[in-house]
C-alpha cells in the first residue's frame, strides 16, 4: 500500500511538471508570435500594384518636405512614393545648417540607421531606459544607429551644412517630439515632471508648440557657435 501511495504521489508531481513546462512553452510562443506580429507585415508581392517605378526623384522637391531654421528635412511615405509599400522601410534626407539641431525625439515602431554623408560634424545620440547617454562626433562616412523606441537627436556643431540620409526599418515609424510631447500634458504634470512651477511651464508652452511637421531649428544666439565645442559632453 506504501508503495502504491509512493507511486501515485510521483505520478502525480510528474504531471503537475509537465503542465508547469506546458503553460511555460506556450507562454513563450506566445510572446514570440506577439513580437513577429508587431513589426511590419512580410510582403505578399514583389513589388506594389500601385507603384509604377521603382525610383523616386529629386526628394528635395517631391518629397515630404518642412523647412525650418535648421534646414530642410525631406522623408517619404506610401503615398508620395507607392514603391515602398510592404517593403518595411522608409528614408528621410537632411541639409542641416551648422547649429540646427533635429530636436530630441522617439520611433515608435521603427529602429534607425543614420549616415553623414558630407559636411557637419554631426553631435548625435540616445539615452537608453537605464537613462545613460550614448553621445558621439560623427564625421562623413560614419553611421550610427539609434534603437527603436529611444531619445534621440542630432546636432551640427560644425560649419558646413551637414547632408545625411536615415533609413527607418518600418513604412510608418512615427516621430513623437520629446518635449513637445511632455508640454502637451496638462501644466501641473509637465511642472513636476520638469521639477518647476506651473508659471515656468505655461511660458515654455507659449513658445514651444509641439514640433508637427518635424522640422529641423537652429540655436538661440549663445547657445550653440559653429565649430566650437566639438565634444560629446557640450
Amino acid at each position: 500500500m506504501m508503495i502504491m501511495n509512493i507511486l501515485e504521489a510521483d505520478c502525480k508531481s510528474k504531471i503537475v511538471h509537465g503542465m508547469v513546462m506546458f503553460v511555460l512553452i506556450y507562454s513563450t510562443c506566445m510572446v514570440l508570435v506577439q513580437r513577429v506580429e508587431a513589426a511590419d507585415p512580410d510582403p505578399l508581392v514583389d513589388f506594389s500594384a500601385n507603384a509604377t517605378t521603382p525610383v523616386f526623384r529629386n526628394i528635395f522637391v517631391n518629397g515630404d518636405v518642412s523647412v525650418g531654421s535648421g534646414g530642410v528635412r525631406a522623408a517619404l511615405d506610401i503615398g508620395k512614393f507607392p514603391g515602398l509599400t510592404s517593403e518595411g522601410l522608409t528614408v528621410v534626407q537632411f541639409k542641416m545648417v551648422p547649429c540646427g539641431e533635429n530636436l530630441p525625439h522617439t520611433h515608435p515602431r521603427a529602429t534607425e540607421l543614420l549616415s553623414l554623408i558630407s559636411g557637419g560634424p554631426l553631435q548625435a545620440g540616445f539615452v537608453d531606459t537605464k537613462g545613460q547617454a550614448h553621445i558621439h562626433i560623427l564625421y562623413p562616412g560614419d553611421l550610427i544607429v539609434f534603437p527603436r523606441g529611444l531619445l534621440h537627436f542630432e546636432l551640427n556643431v560644425g560649419t558646413e551644412t551637414a547632408f545625411y540620409i536615415s533609413a527607418l526599418n518600418s513604412q510608418n515609424p512615427g516621430t513623437l517630439d520629446s518635449a513637445g510631447a511632455v508640454l502637451q500634458l496638462p501644466e501641473r504634470a509637465a511642472a513636476i515632471a520638469f521639477n518647476q512651477d506651473i508659471a515656468t511651464v505655461a511660458a515654455l508652452k507659449s513658445h514651444r508648440p509641439y514640433n508637427e511637421p518635424p522640422t529641423l531649428e537652429a540655436a538661440k544666439p549663445g547657445v550653440c557657435v559653429p565649430g566650437q565645442f566639438i565634444t560629446t559632453t557640450c
